[in-house]
Order: C-alpha cells, then sequence, then structure tokens
C-alpha cells in the first residue's frame, strides 16, 4: 500500500500513498520501530479515509494488525535552534547529532514521560515530535515551558507553522497533495520506490506517470503582494494568460515576503520570468522561489 521504501528499524521516512490511478491519498510519516512494529503518522483530517483504505486492502491472512490510535496518543513539537539543548537536558538518551541523526525515531523518556520521539520538524529548522499518552501531555508541556524558559520558549500554532512551512517550499495535505496530482507532478516522486520489488497500489500508474512527465510541477512563488496575502485558488498567470492556479499561501513572517504554492504546466515550470499571482483582481508580480527562502540546504533542520 506504501509506495516508499520501508526505513531501517530506528529511522522514519516520508511514505506517499496512492490510488490505482497514481494519484496522491496519503503522505505519512513512517517510522520503523523494530520487532515488526510500525508508527504511521498522517493527517488527522484524513483519519476515517485513510482507516477504510487500509480495512479495505488489508487481508486477515497479511499478518499484519492495524491500530489506529484516536485520541489515545497525543503530540507536541519542539522546534527551533536550541530544541536539542532543550530536549537532551530532559532525555533520558544521548540525543547529540551524531547518536540521533535527522530522521531518527526512539521511545525514550522525556522527564518523567514516556514519548516516542521523531526528530523530523515541518517548520524547516532543528526539531522534534513528541508522542505520548494523553496524561502526559499537560505534565510534559509544563516541562518544557519551565526548562526551556532560559533558553526563550514560546508557544506556536498552526498559523505560524504554515507560515514557516511556506519558507521551506513545503506542500501540505488536502492543498498541494491530493487524489487529482501524482507524485512527480507534486515533488515527492523521489520517495516513490519504483524499484522495489512489490507491486504496491498505483506503481504501473506512476511508472507511466514517471515515463510521460506528468502534465504539471508543483512550485513555490514569492509574490509582490500588497494588503493581502494569498491563501489558495488564485489565478496564477505566465506572460498574460493564466496558467496554473495557486493552492496554498499566507506571510512567511520571518523573511518578510507573501508566498504562495501553485501548479503550473510542467513546459514553463522553471521559467523565471513572466509570473503574476491574481490577488483581489488585481495581478501583482510574482518570482519563481526555486529554492527555500530559509536554510536553502537543509543544513539546520540535519545539523
Amino acid at each position: 500500500m506504501l509506495a516508499c521504501r520501508l526505513p531501517r528499524a530506528g529511522r522514519m521516512t516520508l511514505a506517499p500513498m496512492l490510488n490505482p490511478r497514481g494519484k496522491i491519498i496519503g503522505d505519512f510519516s513512517l517510522a520503523n520501530l523494530g520487532d515488526g512494529e510500525y508508527f504511521i503518522a498522517g493527517s488527522g483530517i484524513a483519519e476515517n479515509y485513510h482507516l477504510r483504505w487500509f480495512g479495505q486492502h488489508l487481508g486477515a491472512d497479511d499478518g499484519v494488525a492495524l491500530q489506529p490510535y484516536g485520541a489515545g496518543l497525543v503530540g507536541l513539537a519542539v522546534a527551533g535552534p536550541h530544541a536539542r539543548e532543550l530536549l537532551a537536558g530532559l532525555a533520558d538518551r544521548d540525543l547529540s547529532a551524531a547518536a540521533f541523526r535527522f530522521m531518527a525515531v526512539s521511545r525514550m523518556n522525556i522527564g518523567m514521560a514516556p514519548c516516542l520521539v521523531g526528530r523530523v520538524s515541518y517548520t524547516g529548522d532543528l526539531g522534534y515530535e513528541l508522542w505520548m499518552a494523553p496524561e502526559y501531555q499537560c505534565y510534559l508541556l509544563d516541562l518544557l515551558r519551565t526548562e526551556g524558559k532560559p533558553l526563550g520558549i514560546r508557544l506556536f500554532g498552526s498559523r505560524a507553522l504554515n507560515a514557516l512551512r511556506l519558507e521551506k517550499n513545503y506542500g501540505s495535505w488536502a492543498r498541494e497533495y491530493r487524489p487529482i496530482y501524482g507524485p512527480l507532478e507534486a515533488g515527492l516522486d523521489r520517495f516513490v520506490a519504483l524499484g522495489k520489488g512489490s507491486d504496491f497500489v498505483g506503481k504501473a500508474a506512476a511508472i507511466r506517470e514517471r515515463e510521460s512527465g506528468g502534465k504539471l510541477r508543483l512550485r513555490a512563488f514569492a509574490v509582490e503582494s500588497r494588503d493581502a496575502d494569498p491563501i489558495g485558488d488564485e489565478p496564477v498567470w505566465h506572460r498574460g494568460e493564466v496558467k496554473g492556479w495557486v493552492t496554498s499561501g499566507g506571510y512567511a513572517h520571518p523573511s518578510g515576503v507573501s508566498m504562495a504554492m501553485a501548479y503550473v504546466p510542467k513546459a514553463i515550470a522553471d521559467e523565471t520570468e513572466g509570473w503574476e499571482v491574481e490577488l483581489l483582481g488585481t495581478r501583482l508580480p510574482a518570482r519563481l522561489q526555486s529554492k527555500p527562502l530559509f536554510d536553502p540546504q537543509g543544513e539546520r533542520m540535519r545539523g
């Protein structure tokens, strides 16, 4: 069912899931916990849909059991330049860069809270995701805020996260990643293991997309906005003609730039001139942002 290569024990990967037409129906974080146990984190708004899909494709004789956690498992994200320093003083294992590398995952105690910790962050900066039983969440939040106070810790929510992921050209479920786009079009093709032996759902269609090149490409644009920012469904113009559409956008506060993610035809996807985004009836100049505004080489995230 998953199009990626399965990670080794103690590692995580991005795991696209495709329908028979080779279109994206899921983009999970897949963690190998060892001893045949895997942890899949997906988008909450698609949970019931994904559970139905797994239920339809898992046979009674497959030797695989699926356990949905629902509200029985909750999480916290810790991100920023001091994230490691904060957690290293609370964890019962070595979190140095060499010992707990990017995309590592392990069970450990943070303070007195047993957690599943993955070294991954949707912000694009150094970060960790912590998963725990709900009875530990308030304790752990208080602990992190108390111990992180000398480091300048602050709360951040989904709007801040949206601004940060736009700086990294990261797509999001239900906007950039939907069942109308293929993995090559969405920039997820590097996570689709066409060479692996298993005949996963959508493999044949994904091979055809690779051979044909698809029709679209997901691109990021810096928009010269005035008093509003793109949010989605705005027309994208190229040299006087509507050629694409915005899937999501917003203001990237740290960089001070209005950003838009959009799908455009593959034939012009790498053109650097002539782009405009129509916002509230006005066509605004836009610049193709081929490299992320923040940490384009990913050194902070992987360091």
